[in-house]
């Protein structure tokens, strides 16, 4: 498989935005671990092999363990996870499958919201929308993951 086109090329400043709100979740108050750890899940959600790779690699380079990489995927069965990154993971499927449920669940939202501040609660919001972003421009683009 080979990409379609490179949106980053044909679009360069709606690329230089994304990199700038990137760039934002980088240097907010909430931990960089659990970021990587709600954009790999969301792309394991929406079947983007290029993201799940990319994240997968940051998180490892990080130092973060395989356990908690891999068990990512099954993280309400997988005991590794803090309440604060569970109820942040939660938020992101939540907010990823809004077709496939009614809105944000009252108990998922304040869940989160007891773990975190009104600003944190703010930056995983835009975290999740632009990992959601970011699928949706790899998927029907075709990237490839860099270990392909």
């Amino acid at each position: 498989m080979s990409p379609r086109l490179n949106v980053a090329e044909l679009a360069p400043e709606a690329f230089k935005s994304f990199l700038a709100v990137e760039g934002f979740l980088a240097g907010s108050g909430v931990p960089h671990g659990t970021i990587e750890l709600l954009k790999l899940r969301v792309s394991q959600i929406n079947g983007c092999a290029f993201c799940v790779d990319m994240h997968s690699r940051d998180l490892q380079g990080s130092g973060e363990s395989d356990q908690r990489i891999w068990s990512v995927a099954a993280w309400r069965e997988a005991t590794c996870y803090t309440p604060a990154e569970r109820a942040a993971l939660a938020l992101a499927e939540e907010a990823t499958r809004l077709a496939d449920r009614v809105a944000v669940p009252d108990e998922v939202w304040q869940e989160a919201a007891g773990h975190y501040d009104d600003e944190q609660l703010a930056t995983l919001v835009v975290a999740i929308a632009m990992i959601n972003a970011w699928n949706r421009i790899a998927v029907p683009t075709r990237q490839v993951p860099a270990g392909a």
